[in-house]
């Protein structure tokens, strides 16, 4: 069955056309020189990315994939202004990434509730004659065509607002951690790869407070090169402020499994290597507590540790407070500070696009007319001027 979560999605977006100006001499009784009175034309409809928190994923633009906003109306003559062409917006779930499908450059971020951001501008609408009038040229036989709308083929791609992002190998505990501190029931069984879509959670803690959670599918070794699942939706934790890595206790080379870790998060983005980490020991409950401090001289030294198990619940009230102090921490405020509380975002590799939308294809009809940019005069007054 098809997963209704759609992180990733191309659509085609084009503006609206400005209205022509209005080439017109007023014609009246007993005013034989009335002179120009041609409107100008309306401005093309603009196209909006607007954030929207009752979305959560972009599922609905899967079905709507062309998004037209309208032309502006030609204006008229007794200086009648064209009517401005509809403005579309495009709502999409706060976390939001557009990219442009045709270079992979970087266009826009929406992060916000409410927030809209112009993704393309209508063209202007055109002069009339009667903004050419002068005291040199009384009676201007010209007007301005509207400006032609701007086209473009636009990749959006959903980025998970959390504070704290799960890493880990599957069948790390990483649903299991965050079906424990959470009332979010992601699948859980015994074998890898059960988590197929990014979860979220909200942690409860003291006097109130909470926090946000985000689990990923597990990532392997080599997933740079395209290994597993887990490399897709890293771009879920870019945003998160803290890092939570989970190694289970049993574990081989606990600090050899974090460092294969590190170095795909490496590859993937070098800018996440500056975000706060936290490593959680999982299945401590396997461990005696002669195995834990032996354990614990092996374990990286510049980071956090903490020895959990959530099916036994050991652990994991010092683990909140271990987050808690690391997401409030001052080294942390200041790091969201200097990076405009915000992600740095790389351009999209072009050969990843297409193939990722290698089987997208054109599938409408290109309605928009050229016959805006043709003047229609009115002769019988052109002759009597």
């Amino acid at each position: 069955m098809e997963s209704n979560f759609v992180d990733y999605v191309k659509i085609y977006c084009r503006s609206g056309k400005g209205g022509r100006g209005s080439m017109h001499l007023h014609r009246a009784k007993y005013m034989p020189n009335g002179g120009p009175d041609g409107g100008d034309g309306g401005r093309g409809g603009n196209v909006y990315l607007r954030g929207n928190h009752n979305y959560w994923t972009l599922l609905h633009l899967r079905y709507e994939r062309h998004v037209f906003a309208g032309n502006g109306q030609p204006g008229g003559k007794a200086l009648r202004h064209g009517a401005d062409g509809e403005d579309r917006y495009i709502d999409v779930p706060c976390g939001t990434v557009a990219y442009d499908a045709e270079t992979g450059k970087y266009l826009c971020d929406v992060t916000e509730d409410g927030q809209i951001v112009t993704l393309l501008k209508g063209g202007r609408g055109g002069k009339g004659n009667w903004q050419f009038r002068s005291a040199t040229n009384q009676t201007p036989r010209y007007a301005q065509p509207g400006e032609p709308m701007q086209e473009q083929m636009v990749v959006l791609e959903l980025k998970l607002l959390a504070d704290v992002g799960l890493v880990g190998f599957p069948n790390a505990g990483k649903s299991t951690l965050l079906s424990a501190l959470s009332s979010a029931r992601p699948k859980i069984a015994n074998y890898p790869f059960t988590t197929l879509e990014p979860s979220l959670g909200i942690v409860p803690y003291r006097d109130a407070r909470s926090f946000v959670m985000a689990d990923i599918p597990g990532i392997i070794e080599g997933a740079a090169e395209g290994r597993g699942l887990g490399l897709r939706f890293l771009r879920h934790i870019e945003r998160n402020s803290l890092l939570l890595f989970m190694v289970p206790g049993d574990t081989d080379n606990i600090r050899r499994e974090y460092e294969i870790l590190l170095d795909e998060l490496r590859k993937f983005n070098p800018g996440m290597l500056d975000k706060h980490r936290v490593l959680a020991i999982t299945k401590s409950d396997l461990l005696d507590d002669e195995l834990i401090e032996m354990l614990s001289e092996d374990l990286p030294s510049d980071l956090p540790v903490c020895f959990i198990s959530a099916v036994a619940g050991k652990g994991l009230t010092e683990l909140k407070d271990l987050l808690w102090s690391e997401l409030n921490s001052e080294s942390n405020k200041l790091a969201g500070i200097t990076e405009g509380g915000s992600i740095v975002h790389r351009d999209r590799d072009m050969d990843v696009l297409q193939h990722d939308f290698s089987d997208w294809e054109q599938d409408w009809d290109d309605d928009a007319d050229d016959d805006d940019e043709i003047l229609e005069y009115d002769l019988e007054d052109l002759e009597e001027a």
